[in-house]
């Protein structure tokens, strides 16, 4: 109930949205683009599922081998357009695991390539958004709202890093051993988890082992997972400049990384829905561009999630076609 009541407030924010700004003034930006310019939009965010599937690729190891790249793509894929369509962004995590042993990857493998890639991503994706706010408060200044909302974003960021860091102790630690002991110190028992304790604890033991043994693999993914976000700030410059509007890299990266921080601040909405929206708007105008530059980005930026998402579905109905149990249930 509460998700649909926050996807309704959404599209009824974007809705006001492009009725404030005018329907025919944001057609007539849209209209200008060209089918050409609209497929160039789409080349940065094919770079960077490219380079984050990689970056997933790293964290298999050995198994990796057993896998054609392109097929760890379109995985990557389908599990993506679930964690675009639901709220906390980590549905389409288990099923990217499920997908994996359909290729021969045992399942506490492939968890444990989606656990250290989720960590190594989104290691990356802080260090992406520390560069972005130290380049906003360098081009906007420390001053007025656009300061404060960096000042807030870096608070944010440094809060987040101190999760991140506790979470990577934990999973050296044993994450999964050690909360079937929390539960049973407090006297829960879950007959699902504790009939799985053996497969949990080997999970537990293979994502130590990445931890310790394959320190390379970790930064080679980080690095990776770096480079994806900075193709969302090259999106970033490419729809700026299709738009007809100037644009700097530097702009266009501390947009891209505050763009980033405001749709993971608002990951409880289904899509960021709305949010995203009025958050790139924002964005948009504190770095001086007009309301109409600003609504085109937000709405040229929901086009390429609908692109990928109708991707992400053909992949997930292709590999997922005739077996009636290829989705886990969530």
């Amino acid at each position: 109930m509460l998700k649909a009541v926050l996807l309704l407030l959404g599209a009824l924010t974007l809705s006001v949205l492009v009725w404030h700004i005018g329907i025919g003034r944001i057609y007539q930006a849209v209209t200008q683009l060209g089918p050409a310019a609209m497929l160039v939009i789409l080349l940065p965010s094919l770079l960077m599922y490219i380079l984050e599937a990689y970056g997933w690729r790293v964290t298999l190891g050995t198994w990796a081998k057993d896998v054609p790249f392109w097929r760890i793509l379109a995985i990557r894929t389908a599990g993506e357009v679930v964690n675009m369509t639901t709220p906390a962004y980590v549905g389409g995590e288990p099923l990217k695991a499920f997908l994996l042993k359909r290729h021969g990857i045992p399942i506490v493998e492939g968890l444990a390539s989606v656990v250290t890639a989720k960590t190594t991503m989104t290691i990356a994706q802080i260090l992406f958004i520390l560069a972005g706010i130290g380049l906003a408060f360098g081009l906007l200044g420390a001053g007025g709202s656009a300061g404060n909302t960096a000042m807030a974003g870096l608070v944010s960021v440094g809060l987040l890093g101190f999760g991140v860091g506790a979470f990577v102790l934990v999973q050296r630690q044993g994450m999964f051993g050690w909360m079937l002991k929390i539960l049973r110190r407090v006297g829960v028992r879950i007959g699902y988890l504790e009939s799985r304790e053996q497969q949990l604890l080997d999970l537990d033991r293979t994502i130590a082992r990445f931890y310790s043994t394959e320190r390379s693999a970790f930064l080679v993914s980080t690095l990776f997972f770096l480079l994806g976000w900075l193709a969302e700030a090259l999106e970033v410059f490419v729809m700026i400049l299709c738009l007809g509007q100037p644009v700097t890299v530097l702009s266009a990266l501390a947009i891209g990384a505050l763009s980033v921080f405001i749709k993971g601040g608002t990951f409880f909405i289904p899509g960021s829905l709305g949010a995203q929206d009025a958050g790139n708007l924002l964005l948009l105008t504190a770095f001086g561009y007009g309301d109409v530059t600003g609504i085109t980005f937000a709405l040229l930026r929901r086009f390429r999630e609908f692109v990928w998402i109708a991707l992400g579905l053909a992949c997930l109905a292709t590999m997922t076609k005739g077996d009636d149990r290829a989705v886990p249930a969530q």
